[in-house]
This record gives C-alpha cells, sequence and structure tokens, in this order.
C-alpha cells in the first residue's frame, strides 16, 4: 500500500474501507483543496478558476481508480471506455448537471463509481468500497451493465444507440433541466444516433435541453472505431450535417506535452500545467455547451482522448478484464498507484460528489420522482353491437385521439402509417408534427404524433417518454415492429427493477400478416409475436389479442391504467364481427379468456378452439360450422391476454416492481379449455399458446399457426395458404378424433 504520512487509517473516510492504495497529497492541496469549490446548498460551479480545476481533475481520478479497482476485484467488467470519459463526468457534475445518461453500457463501473461516491449507492446498503466490490456483477448487486433500478442512474443501458432517446425524453419532458448523454464512438457506427437527434429537433426544434457528449477514443471494444480516422474537421461537420448548430471539440492531443504518439493520447501523461489547461478548457467548453443547450441552441460535445486514459492499457485492450486481471496484476496495480489519491483528496471528493447537482444523483435527478400524470378521467368507447362488423384499429384511435386531447403531452410514434393502419383519426385530431403547416397531410408544428421513419425512433421515443414518467403509445406495422422492439424489450425489464411507478410502456401492432396478402412477405412477419410472447414469463410483459373492436378498446384503457409494465396489443385494420360486449370485453381482458361460442346440442366430442388474433376467427366459425354438422360440440375460446393463463410459478412476477399475481384458477381454466380436443389457432405466432397447452386437459391437441408469408390477392388466401381455412380447420381437427 502506498500510504502518505496522512493516511493512517484512523483519518480514513468510512467509505474508504476497502481502498487499497492511497497516494501523497500534491503540494499545491494546500491551496486549491483546502475548501470545496461547492459550498453546501450549491448545486454547481460558480467560476472555473484554479481551485475549481484541481479539484474537477481529483474527481476524475477517483473516478477512474475507482473503477479500475472495482473491474479487477472481479477479474471482470469494462473499464477502458470510461475511463477516457471520465474527465467529462467529472466536469459535468461539478458544474451541476447529474442528470446523466450514456449510451455505452459497459461505462457501467464508472456510472456506479459515480453514485458509490456520491453517497446514493447507501439505499442499496453499499457504504464502503468492501461492499461495493461485493455487489459488483453479483445477483441482487450492480449488475454487468446499467440499469435505470441503481438510485441515481436515470436509464438502462446496454445495447448500443440508445442512450440518445432516453436523454431527448427526458428533455421533452423537464424543459428547464439537461440531460447530457455520452456516446462512445464504437456506437456511433450505427446511423441511427445521429439521425434520431436530427428527426427529434426538427419536429421539437424548441427542446435542445439535451446534450450528446461524444467520447471520441478512438476504438471500439476490440479494435479501432469505424470513426477513428476522421479528421476533427470531419467529426464536427459530421454532427453539424444532422443539425448541431453549436460542436465543441475539446482534443487531448491540443495540450500534450509529454510526446505521445498519434491522434488519440491520455490526459493523465501530461504535465500538471498542461493537464490543468485540458481540465479547464473541459470545463469552460461544458459550461458554454451547457448554457447553449439550455437556451435554444442545439449543441453536442466532443471530448477526444484515448481509450483507457488513466488505467492499466490503453486502447482496445483496456476494454474488458478477463480472468487474472486481479488487482495484483503488475499493469494494474501500477494503474491503481499512479491514481491514488490521499484520504483528505477523497474526503474533499465525496463532499463534492454529495453536493452537485443540489445532492446525490440517488436523492436529486428526475427519475427518482413519480411524475404527475395530467388526470384523462374515463376516455369514452363506443359500444359496437354483437354481430355487426366494426374495425378494431379505427376504434381504438378515437380513444387515442381523446387521449390527446386530454393529456398535451403525450405522444403518439408511428413511422408514417396511421393512415394506411385505419387510424386516420389519430393525425386529424392529434397532428403529425412537422414543420410544414398542411391540412390536407395533417401536419402541424404543434402536432402529437411522432414520425421518424425509423421503427427504432418511433420505439425509442416513445419508450424512453414512459420510462421518463410520461404517457406514449408505439404503433406500428407488425412487420417492421421488430426493428425497434429491442428498446421497448429493454425499457420493460427496466421497469420491472424500478422503485417508483411509471406508465405502462404500450404498443400496438396492425396491418397484420393476414391483411397484407399483395404485399408479400415483406409485410407478413408476425414472428415478433413469438418474440413477445416468449418474455411473457419475465413478469411485467403482456401480449393481448383483442378478439373484436370492444375488446381492443377495453384492452387498451386496461393498458392505460397499468405501471411498470410492457404492453403489446394486436390488431386488425378490417371490418371484422363484433363477438364480446364492452362489459365481456373488460372482464375477458381482466381474466385471460372469453369463451365465445359453445354448442348448443351435439351428440359427438367436444372441440376447443383457443385462438389469439381476430381475422382468424372468420375460418375458425366457418370449421364450427363443418364440425357441429358432422355432430360435434365446439367451443370457441378467445386467448386474450395470455400472461393471465400460466400458473403463478411459471412466471417471475414476485420480482417485479408493481407485481402482478394475478392467474386464472384451475376451475374457471377447465371450463373455458377442458375438453376432448384441444386445436391451438393463431393467425400469426403460437407461442402464445403456450400456457394454454401447459394446463388444459384433453385427449388431443394441436397448435395450428403461420408458418410462412406468399403474394395473395386476399386474406382468405393467405389463411389457406397457412393451413389456416375452415376447411383446413375441419379435417385436422376430424384427424384428431
Amino acid at each position: 500500500m502506498n500510504t502518505s504520512s496522512s493516511g493512517a487509517s484512523a483519518s480514513l473516510p468510512a467509505f474508504c474501507e476497502g481502498l487499497l492504495h492511497f497516494g501523497a497529497l500534491p503540494p499545491h492541496h494546500a491551496e486549491l483543496g483546502q475548501q470545496p469549490v461547492l459550498a453546501q446548498g450549491q448545486n454547481g460551479l460558480d467560476e472555473i478558476n484554479p481551485a475549481a480545476v484541481y479539484q474537477t481533475r481529483l474527481v476524475a481520478d477517483a473516478l477512474r481508480y475507482t473503477t479500475l479497482q472495482l473491474c479487477a476485484s472481479k477479474e471482470s467488467g469494462h473499464p477502458g471506455g470510461f475511463a477516457s470519459a471520465a474527465d467529462a463526468v467529472a466536469a459535468l457534475t461539478l458544474l451541476g448537471h447529474t442528470n446523466l445518461i450514456t449510451e455505452v453500457g459497459h461505462h457501467a463501473p464508472g456510472f456506479y463509481s459515480a453514485i458509490f461516491l456520491d453517497g446514493s449507492l447507501e439505499a442499496m446498503g453499499i457504504t464502503t468500497m468492501t461492499e461495493l466490490q461485493q455487489r459488483f456483477r453479483e445477483h441482487d448487486g450492480l449488475l454487468g451493465h446499467l440499469s435505470g433500478a441503481m438510485p441515481g442512474l436515470l436509464a438502462p443501458a446496454g445495447p448500443l444507440g440508445q442512450g440518445q432517446h432516453f436523454a431527448m425524453a427526458g428533455a421533452y419532458l423537464n424543459r428547464e433541466k439537461l440531460f447530457p448523454v455520452t456516446i462512445g464512438d464504437g456506437g456511433l457506427g450505427e446511423p441511427y444516433v445521429l439521425s434520431a437527434m436530427k428527426h427529434f429537433h426538427t419536429s421539437y426544434p424548441a427542446v435542445t435541453n439535451f446534450l450528446p457528449v461524444l467520447i471520441w477514443n478512438g476504438f471500439s471494444q476490440e479494435h479501432h472505431s469505424m470513426v477513428s480516422r476522421m479528421s476533427n474537421a470531419q467529426m464536427v461537420n459530421l454532427w453539424q450535417a444532422h443539425d448541431f448548430a453549436r460542436v465543441i471539440l475539446i482534443d487531448a492531443k491540443d495540450f500534450d506535452d509529454a510526446g505521445q504518439p498519434g491522434d488519440y493520447v491520455d490526459s493523465t501523461r501530461f504535465s500538471d500545467r498542461a493537464r490543468d489547461a485540458f481540465t479547464q478548457a473541459l470545463l469552460a467548453g461544458m459550461q458554454e455547451a451547457a448554457d447553449s443547450a439550455l437556451n435554444g441552441t442545439l449543441t453536442a460535445v466532443i471530448v477526444k482522448q484515448l481509450k483507457g486514459a488513466g488505467v492499466h492499457v490503453q486502447g482496445a485492450k483496456s476494454h474488458n478484464l478477463y480472468p487474472g486481471d486481479t488487482v495484483e496484476k503488475p499493469a494494474i496495480a501500477a494503474a491503481l498507484q499512479r491514481l491514488a489519491l490521499a484520504p483528505e483528496a477523497w474526503a474533499l471528493v465525496r463532499t463534492l460528489m454529495q453536493r452537485a447537482g443540489g445532492g446525490p444523483a440517488g436523492k436529486t435527478v428526475v427519475t427518482e420522482f413519480e411524475r404527475p400524470l395530467t388526470d384523462i378521467g374515463t376516455l369514452p368507447t363506443q359500444a359496437f353491437p354483437l354481430g355487426e362488423k366494426a374495425v378494431p384499429a379505427s376504434a381504438l384511435a378515437a380513444m387515442v385521439a381523446e387521449l390527446g386531447r386530454r393529456d398535451p403531452e403525450f405522444v403518439v410514434t408511428n413511422a408514417d402509417g396511421n393512415e394506411a393502419s385505419a387510424m386516420k383519426a389519430i393525425n386529424e385530431a392529434l397532428k403529425i408534427r412537422h414543420p410544414t403547416e398542411d391540412a390536407l397531410y395533417n401536419q402541424a408544428p404543434g402536432g402529437q404524433v411522432y414520425e421518424p421513419l425509423s421503427e427504432d425512433a418511433c420505439a425509442g421515443f416513445a419508450a424512453g417518454l414512459a420510462l421518463f414518467g410520461g404517457r406514449s403509445l408505439w404503433l406500428s406495422y407488425e412487420s417492421f415492429a421488430i426493428n425497434g422492439w429491442p428498446i421497448v424489450q429493454t425499457v420493460g425489464q427496466a421497469m420491472a427493477e424500478l422503485r417508483r411507478k411509471t406508465p405502462a410502456v404500450i404498443t400496438m401492432f396492425t396491418a397484420g400478416a393476414l391483411e397484407q396478402g399483395r404485399n408479400g412477405w415483406t409485410h407478413q412477419r408476425p414472428e415478433l409475436e413469438n418474440y413477445i410472447a416468449g418474455q411473457q414469463r419475465n413478469g411485467n410483459v403482456y401480449l393481448l389479442y383483442p378478439a373484436d373492436a370492444n375488446m381492443l378498446q377495453a384492452a387498451y384503457g386496461w393498458a392505460l391504467e397499468q405501471s411498470n409494465k410492457c404492453i403489446s396489443l394486436i390488431a386488425s385494420k378490417s371490418p371484422l364481427p363484433v363477438y364480446s360486449t364492452p362489459e365481456q370485453a373488460r372482464t375477458a381482458v381482466e381474466q385471460g379468456a372469453m369463451t365465445l361460442y359453445e354448442s348448443p346440442a351435439g351428440t359427438g366430442q367436444t372441440i376447443v378452439f383457443a385462438v389469439t388474433g381476430d381475422m382468424v376467427y372468420l375460418p375458425v366459425f366457418a370449421a364450427k360450422d363443418a364440425l357441429e354438422a358432422a355432430g360435434h360440440r365446439v367451443r370457441i375460446v378467445a386467448v386474450v391476454n395470455p400472461r393471465r393463463l400460466f400458473r403463478s410459478q411459471d412466471v417471475a412476477w414476485s420480482h417485479s416492481a408493481e407485481p402482478d399475481a394475478t392467474f386464472m384458477d384451475d376451475a374457471q381454466f377447465a371450463e373455458h379449455f377442458n375438453g376432448d380436443v384441444l386445436l391451438g389457432v393463431s393467425g400469426g405466432g403460437t407461442l402464445a399458446l403456450e400456457p394454454v397447452l401447459l394446463r388444459a386437459r384433453a385427449a388431443a391437441r394441436d397448435l395450428i399457426g403461420w408458418q410462412r408469408g406468399e403474394t395473395t390477392a386476399s386474406p382468405a388466401e393467405i389463411m389457406a395458404y397457412n393451413g389456416l381455412s375452415g376447411t383446413a380447420l375441419a379435417e385436422r381437427t376430424l384427424a384428431l378424433l
């Protein structure tokens, strides 16, 4: 242990228990470090003076040290990327901008270090470095990639290219606060990062209070980043081409006095004088950027510094630790000794971190509070008569339009397809948000319908709004939704872990495969339903199949009442028969299933059709006619909310925030699904029928669903192509008998 004379154990701050190395105080500490530059109650720096520069450096080194020792304690984790971001994070923190988001899940140990140093993790029982190491990358601890469940962290970060959506959602809902988001140059290779922000700015030109901070360190996970060969001018031009009117680039190379080769250098290798100059430039640049962003100018900061700055190795080799990369490994031990602070410096860092932003992030950032919602009352619905035909999507559109009228912050996201999905009423009432006002196309600058053509941008903004406490709805063609689903999945998992209530993230997928005959297989991809259905065991994921227009309205009304859940509705845009009354529809959504039809008589065996979808009931009822003519009894059951049909032990509901332990009991399940023959039928993916097949008692059973797409002239033809005609269903059933 490299301990100075001032580092006796008795003088150590309690949180330092478990730190392995301590250094001597710098000679100028007496002048620049005696008093914290943030007084009690002061959110951020008043001025950028030598003391502010010195103390920002201490915070950056403390973040690097904690990050490296934390990763080495488990011989696992990712220190290198955050090491090049530590100076930027330290500057933003001391300037008081602690609603900080990252796009880079691999920066997790650095962000955990920040919320450890500011005391936020005490809410999880983590008070010392020893406890931080014990809980890192362990169950019920600090998972390997960021989760918004950690106190003080605003959003999850795992897959690249998602962080900007959370920053924009936070900015939209909280116009007076700044939402910086660090973006790695590995992730910048994903084109939708910049395009998403450009479209958002075109749509919401007044919402500029998010601040992308590109950590341009030259490397990705295992190689040079794809933008590593760009010149500074080219990189600035790239951001300017995406609407950023102010681009501030701080290049560590401009301050290097250590003769480091290459375009990317390590600021911790500079002399004190050069490092002070670099840190001062960072503080000044961040302050200028924050003021610019908060005052109406779309702004970005680029920090160019070598990956792995200050830690054990540089470049992509610093990205990840592997077995054997312990704190005793010479390169790691040497790096820790270089970064080590004196006990007095650690105490100063703790004070600064606790005061920045008005207090520990776990008590101050916007996502630590339940956001008040506009009271929307009970939305009006239309009661469609039994036996008549109604368009489910259009029935939903009327509800969505009224919700938007009542809640001005509510946003509908869609990739240019509401009118094509029989939901033009939404565009007419709420208007497509567009700088060109045009009544013919329902466009207006203040519209509530957000329409980037990227499904990732649609899903990202909608999911981000829900996570940050606002109402939203993502509408998509079922066939294209897969391009945006991963961020909904990320947010859904995060919602299961949150300590606060937030509106459910709600999606509705229309224009299903059966309706897209002439478009061919490019528009026939209901396999997405299997992807979502496979997540229902998570505990807070729901895939709903309303059987008609009344039931779709009931399903959306139910979804709006839910918290911390991920809810997807599947419905058609074609006129279809109405099978349920509004009251029956509400009960079906709550209970999970509804018997739509049962033969009044018959001497043969009982055949049960368990069905997911709406249009697919047309051939099911046709099959019913044929089977009844053969003397059999038929029961047709709508599987509406299959999550409610599992057994309680099948689903991780008890691990979810706002846990839902409602499951259909055995007696009621038997009334619906038990018979001599059970045939599961779906016009799309069949995995949603899993709970039925798990529990139903039948001497014979089978499962029929979507197989593949093809160009056809009608829904009937595409159903027949997939073995879903009335004749095929009847023959399949008789074969089972």
